[in-house]
């Protein structure tokens, strides 16, 4: 474990609620409870830049695939599957779980991972990000596609706290959201569900600044 990491990077995100997400901060309305009370899908960034100590995390992806009930109170923690990236080596792929599922600290616990209640699989896997606008696409080998092509038409600032509210983003129509994973939870296939895509910081408290 280290206490010098920090990762930057696109990130682009689906869900099953309609859009625009209301759990997004839209405008001056905070965040709320999600479409239907039950919530799944699927978070990805690619890392433009990024370290975990003197592990170089840079070109690599990760996927994290959620599932949580809103409609309790307080909501459920969230059910998860992490997919890191197959190119990298195991200390790579270590330290991509120790980030994305808050194990390293820092940036990722005050924006969501605190909400993550049970883990049931890391998994090694082939993943193709698409993060250019219009094109839009999340690939796991086997597991999970996410296909999304036109952003949502409002004049209204979205924002979204996974990424953190002070990185704003385009909310998108995803026309395909389907999961195969083998977690029964973590299994689904919608269609006209939302979107959501801006970059990412992520950091330990102590990391040193990406040249």
């Amino acid at each position: 474990m280290t206490d010098d990491w920090r990762v930057a990077g696109s990130y682009f995100e689906s869900c099953n609620c309609d859009p625009i997400c209301p759990c997004r901060a839209i405008g001056s309305i905070p965040p709320g409870k999600s479409t239907h009370g039950v919530c799944f899908g699927s978070l990805s960034w690619f890392v433009e830049d990024g370290h975990f100590g003197d592990v170089d995390l840079t070109g690599l992806a990760a996927v994290l695939s959620i599932w949580f009930r809103d409609d309790v109170e307080p909501s459920t923690p969230w059910q998860v599957v992490l997919y890191v990236d197959e190119r990298g080596g195991d200390a790579q792929r270590a330290a991509l779980a120790d980030i994305f599922l808050g194990r390293a600290g820092g940036t990722t616990v005050a924006q969501y991972t605190a909400a993550i209640g049970e883990v049931h699989a890391v998994r090694a896997a082939r993943i193709e990000l698409d993060h250019r606008p219009r094109r839009w696409r999340i690939g796991v080998e086997h597991h999970l596609t996410v296909v999304a092509g036109e952003p949502v038409v409002t004049d209204q600032v979205v924002a979204c706290g996974i990424p953190g509210f002070d990185h704003p983003g385009t909310e998108v129509h995803v026309t395909r959201n389907n999961s195969t994973d083998p977690v029964p939870v973590m299994s689904w296939d919608v269609a006209a569900v939302c979107g959501f895509t801006t970059d990412f910081d992520y950091r330990s408290q102590n990391a040193r600044l990406i040249p």
